[in-house]
């Protein structure tokens, strides 16, 4: 029998998704994690290759929770070409797990796209994939506000109907994860109920609600917030609406678009303020433009310019339609921002999504056991230096 050979990966400290480490050193074996510790607690064999990085950090690879597209495809496509050439994008920049994300469709080309994602995370998750692994669907729409809906068609948003979601959960072969509604919509609270019930995830957003609506929705589920004040309605002193709702309830999860364009920074740090450390989540929202050329592609159906990191409707510039962003960027533009240590920022697009969506077990953490999924980060910025997805090291675009 032919032994697999070990790979050692060393750094300056190495954060586990718990515990600080000095001077680690992490054992790798047919991809997988067999062994975490100090360096000096392990005597390893000569004949095993060596991954050092001095004066790197050492962190569980990212979980990316609103994501439509990278690498020229959309996840909508939902064919094994598309989710294959976002899961190796995602994986040269250090996500290794995501919830693919749908944008509001005709319901028969949603139910579709749910049935192609969901063969392909059957796929993934029997073993047969390279890359980062989609772990569910997060279904942004049909359910929004029109008066909020951003790019989603406004011709294919639907009141939230029970029926309608059970399509749609059973398309989807139960792989739906997360779904975002208005809690203003009719039947809101039921329905979030409901979800609930049935395991997923819902998450406010794309909505003009009150901050009533919004408590009505959060008592009946609701844990998290979609894209925290993007497609929302604005706060006002008089009427806290969704964005004061989310922004002081503490149990609730929040998502943030950390690229400088989204959300000033300086709004940034008043959200991690309000959230802190256990529910703030950094996300993506990418489009299938992300590392691409500059130029024109589609979202939704309608077309969207991309010209120096700003994703816009090409008709509406002031239409912002996703982003072209990773969400190593988002670590690193989220240190700037908020001047917080390495380690406190790293939570947020690892153990808080995991956490959110139930995936503890197969996200967020590093643990002897796991499948290797880490990545080297300058200790200073958060630059990534590496990404290892599956135990092996992926080439960076």
């Amino acid at each position: 029998m032919i032994q697999a050979m070990k790979t050692v990966v060393t750094a300056s400290r190495l954060w586990d998704g718990a515990n600080l480490i000095l001077d680690p050193l992490v054992e790798l074996e047919d991809g997988r994690i067999t062994w975490l510790g100090p360096a000096a607690a392990r005597d390893t064999s000569p004949d095993a290759k060596r991954l050092d990085y001095p004066g790197a950090t050492l962190a569980p690879a990212f979980f990316d929770v609103h994501i439509h597209g990278a690498g020229g495809h959309d996840v909508m496509e939902a064919t094994p070409e598309a989710l294959s050439a976002v899961s190796s994008f995602l994986a040269s920049r250090g996500t290794s797990s995501f919830l693919a994300t749908t944008v509001t469709a005709p319901l028969d080309t949603t139910l579709r796209s749910l049935e192609g994602i969901a063969s392909q995370i059957t796929k993934a998750q029997a073993g047969d994939w390279q890359g980062a692994i989609p772990l569910g669907i997060h279904l942004e729409g049909p359910f929004l506000s029109h008066a909020k809906r951003g790019v989603h068609p406004p011709e294919y948003l639907l009141a939230p109907d029970i029926t309608t979601f059970d399509r749609l959960y059973e398309a989807a072969a139960g792989s739906i994860r997360l779904i975002t509604l208005a809690p203003e919509l009719p039947g809101a609270a039921e329905f979030a109920a409901h979800a609930t019930a049935r395991g997923v995830r819902v998450s406010v957003g794309h909505s003009n609600a009150l901050a009533s609506e919004t408590k009505n929705v959060i008592a009946a589920g609701a844990c998290s917030a979609t894209h925290t004040f993007n497609a929302m309605r604005p706060l006002d002193h008089r009427e806290p609406g969704i964005l004061g709702t989310v922004l002081t309830t503490e149990t609730l999860y929040a998502e943030i678009i950390c690229d400088g364009i989204h959300v000033h920074p300086l709004l940034v740090n008043l959200w991690w303020r309000a959230k802190g450390g256990q529910h703030a989540i950094l996300v993506t929202d990418a489009m299938s433009a992300t590392g691409m050329p500059d130029g024109e592609y589609l979202l939704a159906g309608l077309p969207v310019e991309v010209a120096n990191g700003r994703a816009s409707l090409k008709d509406n510039d002031s239409v912002l339609a996703g982003s072209v962003l990773t969400l190593d960027k988002a670590l690193q533009n989220f240190v700037a921002f908020s001047g917080v240590p390495l380690q406190e920022a790293l939570p947020l697009l690892t153990r808080n999504p995991a956490a959110l969506t139930g995936l503890d077990d197969r996200a967020g953490t590093l643990r002897v056991g796991d499948t290797a999924n880490l990545v080297a980060l300058d200790h200073s910025c958060g630059t990534l230096l590496a990404s290892i997805v599956n135990g092996q090291v992926q080439p960076t675009v």
